[in-house]
């Protein structure tokens, strides 16, 4: 999605959001022609705009006919995206203009390698196999079902609405209680619930699923605490099947400067689990199929800075490029300065 030029993103802090939300179309941009060899939508010489609709059955259906090249669009100048991303006016890919109808979830342990990652956090001064390891092991035996059977379940975990989704570029705010602040380098699936329930998957694009390791490690049972942070995904889209193999560089620059690069893997070629499973264990629960409604699913990784010893300070650019996907997704990492104070709950 783009801004029109001199325009910024809405900023993101509850009420007054949902209001400038409700009052604006986001749009999405896609090829009047066969998109590229590796199926990521760029914007062309005669880029379309895709208005998003508040109805859920309108939204669906303009998706699905846009998608299948249905409906008839008006032609557009050639965008400069690399432009568009330095000034700002780069949004997510897909959106909601209601952010408690967009939902923010993930998976882990998903990924040949992060039970290793996840195993040195947890592991016991003994011989007892961690409950990371049982369950990687568990999705190794059980995660890529025969066509049309149910596999083991994955791990699971919330990270917020659409008041938690950041667009490219802009920066990753780490709350001022936060012990850490580092990138996850994923897959995200997006999708959309029409009006039958049916979910209806959009495409996939990059996604930095931020979260606070050092919380994680103190505890296992902190995850859920851990993931409760901000996430950015985009910029681009890939519409169609994800491929087998998704090969990308996962990077912290400071000053410009790279203070750690790494090389990240996905794909169901490098995955314990199929898309199709993690789809079905995040989508039988009949809450996450009300029409109309966004997700935002990430599939895991393999590759963290902070297995690495690396700690990411504010001012720090994480950058999350595969060619697969087109233009790379950045976003600075801030810290809220605000002093943790306990929150009062007012009584009626």
């Amino acid at each position: 999605m783009l801004l029109p030029p001199g325009q910024k993103p809405p900023e993101k802090d509850g009420g007054k959001r949902r209001k400038e939300r409700k009052t604006r179309h986001g749009r999405m941009t896609r090829e009047d022609s066969s998109s590229d060899e590796e199926g990521v939508s760029h914007a062309p010489a005669n880029a379309q705009i895709l208005e998003v609709h508040e109805k859920p059955e309108e939204l669906v259906a303009a998706m699905v006919g846009a998608l299948q090249k249905k409906a008839p669009f008006d032609a557009h100048e050639e965008v400069d995206l690399e432009a568009a991303y330095a000034e700002g006016r780069m949004l997510v890919p897909l959106d909601h203009p209601d952010a408690a109808h967009l939902h923010l979830t993930g998976t882990g342990l998903t990924h040949l390698g992060s039970a290793s990652t996840r195993d040195a956090m947890h592991t016991k001064v003994t011989e007892e196999m961690t409950d990371s390891m049982k369950m990687f092991r568990m999705g190794l035996e059980g995660g890529k079902p025969a066509a049309g059977s149910v596999g083991v379940q994955p791990e699971w975990f919330y990270k917020g609405n659409g008041l938690a989704a950041v667009a490219p570029g802009a920066a990753l705010t780490s709350p001022s209680f936060a012990l850490d602040g580092g990138e996850e380098p994923e897959v995200a699936g997006l999708y959309v619930i029409a009006p039958d329930g049916q979910p209806v998957r959009v495409g996939f694009a990059l996604g930095n699923e931020f979260s606070d390791h050092v919380t994680e490690r103190g505890n296992y049972l902190w995850l859920a605490h851990s993931k409760l942070r901000p996430a950015s995904f985009g910029p681009e889209m890939l519409v169609g099947d994800l491929p087998e193999s998704v090969e990308g560089t996962s990077r912290i620059l400071r000053d410009g400067k790279t203070v750690w690069e790494k090389p990240f893997m996905s794909g169901e070629a490098n995955m314990s689990h199929t898309i199709a499973n993690l789809e079905h264990h995040h989508f039988k629960y009949a809450p996450f199929r009300d029409p109309g409604d966004v997700h935002v699913h990430f599939f895991g990784t393999a590759t963290l800075s902070f297995a690495d010893g690396i700690s990411a300070a504010p001012g720090d650019v994480f950058e999350i490029e595969c060619p697969q996907f087109g233009l790379a997704l950045r976003n600075p990492l801030a810290r809220n300065s605000d002093a943790s104070a306990p929150v009062a709950v007012a009584s009626l």
